[in-house]
């Protein structure tokens, strides 16, 4: 007997079943996105979601457009400019954070690369990035795979090309972002995604021991239901 066989299958309607005696308060709900436009720095949002659910923001919106300014200096490249901005916040935030604090620089050593300013690029490299490499010497491996950028004619489609994609100004903002949460004593990373990688964990477990309408799509959120072989049947697609 096959595993997939030998699992049991529940069926829609005993499944619908199940998931409406679970009873979850709104009011949860409402703090859980609350919470995620708070962290993620979305000022507007959070107005706009506090106006129509009644539920206050846990922290001065203020500090939100702050963290918005910061990351959005990051996000276009402008990494100076970010810099002057967390020191006029906190100055201790980056004297106290050296490997944060070489990320920025090694965005900036990236910016300088991306738009063509080499010369600039070496000069920077060794005067700022080298020193802090003697200095700290696990930092050494990320300069050396930054400055292999300038090894390549065209460094889009060189090995290190993840350095120059929008990503790796998005994940030096969020490192930055995280530590200006936590200067604020506040929590720095959201609950919600958490939430959403426990809800895969958890079918990841289920999948094991049933057949059972399960999330696919996590944008749309549909419930799915597959038999033995994987094949979906329109019929037991179901809607959230």
């Amino acid at each position: 007997m096959s595993n997939a066989s030998a699992k049991k299958i529940i069926p829609k309607d005993e499944w619908e079943a199940r998931l409406a005696k679970v009873k979850v308060n709104k009011q949860d709900l409402n703090q859980l996105v609350m919470n995620y436009l708070v962290v993620e720095g979305y000022k507007d949002a959070a107005e706009q979601f506090s106006s129509e659910s009644g539920l206050a923001p846990t922290v001065d919106l203020q500090s939100i457009q702050e963290r918005m300014d910061i990351r959005h200096a990051i996000q276009s490249g402008d990494v100076d400019a970010a810099i002057d901005l967390v020191n006029d916040l906190n100055p201790e935030i980056l004297d106290t954070n050296p490997q944060l604090f070489f990320h920025l620089q090694q965005q900036r050593l990236i910016e300088l690369i991306r738009l063509g300013h080499f010369p600039e690029a070496l000069e920077f490299a060794s005067e700022e990035m080298a020193p802090r490499g003697e200095e700290h010497p696990e930092f050494l491996e990320e300069l050396e795979r930054t400055m292999s950028l300038l090894a390549f004619k065209d460094a889009v489609d060189s090995p290190v090309q993840d350095l120059l994609h929008p990503g790796q100004r998005q994940k030096t903002a969020s490192e930055l972002n995280a530590a200006i949460l936590m200067s604020q004593s506040q929590e720095k990373d959201p609950k919600l995604p958490n939430l959403l990688k426990m809800l895969a964990w958890s079918q990841e477990q289920l999948d094991e021991r049933l057949i059972y309408p399960r999330i696919e799509n996590w944008v749309k959120a549909d419930l799915v239901l597959r038999d033995e072989n994987g094949n979906m049947d329109q019929d037991v697609t179901m809607s959230n």
